[in-house]
């Protein structure tokens, strides 16, 4: 195996995490920072998480696994959200993070910092899905890097957004992004050193399955919760609309 061979790999694991700062960076331009756009940015990341669970991650691990397995593992993925949700709720997410920062809406503040966990959690296996199949095939390797940068860029406006609207800090929210974005070069890192040996598309099935079912608990839990919260239904439909369009658009790269 030659350098190229793993630095390839890991460089397009690398901007696909990146996008998700992109996503944050795009939200900072002036015609984006207005409060009333909160609902729709948070609609379309839940029509993202939602429509990619739905459309991409659960059919790959019913491929691979069969109907009744995935099935069982994403409502496990939903039960250990719930058990997190349990053990750490929001209140003491809120007590930890705003001991430290100056916060304007707690909640909202409670709802980026599980979106950036469960984005975490989710990023993971999106990079070892790169770096591996960059291995196997490289233009396989390249478009799926591609489709997921793509639907990476709402995730980082999903994390911006409450960020920034309970801190007013546009430093925090793009670290925030950043470091749920990192979450994909630290997935082919685990990858490459720990999981190669034995990871096949048995393996991926099980933690595709896993991960819709955090994604979906976090879009119902949080995400759509909270951008209708804000008093803009209206907007937070298109966002879901839109966000489900981008995931599908990206998807047709493959």
């Amino acid at each position: 195996m030659t350098l190229n061979e793993i630095i390839i790999p890991f460089f397009l694991t690398l901007l696909a995490g990146l996008s998700t700062v992109a996503g944050s960076l795009i939200f900072f331009s002036r015609i984006f920072q207005k409060r009333k756009f909160i609902s729709f940015f948070l609609g379309l990341s839940a029509g993202v998480m939602i429509y990619l669970s739905f459309m991409e991650l659960l059919p790959y691990s019913i491929k691979g696994i069969g109907f009744l397995s995935a099935n069982i593992f994403l409502f496990i993925g939903v039960i250990v959200m719930v058990f997190i949700d349990f053990i750490i709720p929001h209140h003491y997410l809120e007590e930890r993070v705003c001991r430290r920062q100056n916060v304007i809406d707690r909640k909202l503040l409670s709802t980026g910092v599980v979106v950036t966990l469960g984005l975490i959690i989710h990023n993971f296996p999106e990079g070892m899905a790169v770096f591996l199949s960059s291995f196997t095939n490289m233009r396989l390797g390249i478009l799926l890097a591609l489709a997921i940068a793509i639907h990476n860029i709402p995730e980082g406006i999903a994390v911006a957004v409450p960020i920034y609207y309970s801190t007013q800090n546009k430093g925090k929210a793009i670290k925030y992004a950043f470091i749920s974005g990192m979450a994909e070069p630290m997935g082919a890192i685990i990858a490459y050193f720990l999981l190669k040996p034995y990871l096949n598309q048995e393996i991926l099935s099980y933690i595709f399955a896993l991960v819709a079912g955090v994604m979906i608990y976090i879009s119902f839990d949080e995400l759509l919760p909270a951008c209708f919260r804000e008093g803009h239904g209206h907007r937070a439909i298109l966002g879901i609309v839109l966000g489900m369009m981008i995931v599908f658009l990206s998807l047709l790269f493959l």
